[in-house]
């Protein structure tokens, strides 16, 4: 297998948010849990864990994204 783009997760004081997924996400969040937890030798982590980190990836990587938070010169 390919190394994922999640990394180990931190232990942070969370922010509690509540929504609705649907069930082929969720089940494909217990996939990627167990995949993670074979890449790093740990134990799979809680759908919800993952939502986080992963969020997080995915906007430090949206180049338009990244692009209109640096403050412009001037």
């Amino acid at each position: 297998m390919n190394k994922l783009k999640l990394g180990p997760l931190e232990d942070e004081t969370p922010v509690k948010v509540s929504l609705d997924l649907p069930a082929g996400l969720h089940r494909d969040l217990v996939a990627y849990a167990q995949a993670l937890a074979a890449e790093t030798g740990g134990k799979a982590a809680e759908p919800a864990r993952l939502v986080a980190p992963m969020l997080a990836r995915f906007m430090a990587t949206d180049r338009a994204f990244v692009r209109g938070r640096k403050p412009r010169g001037g």
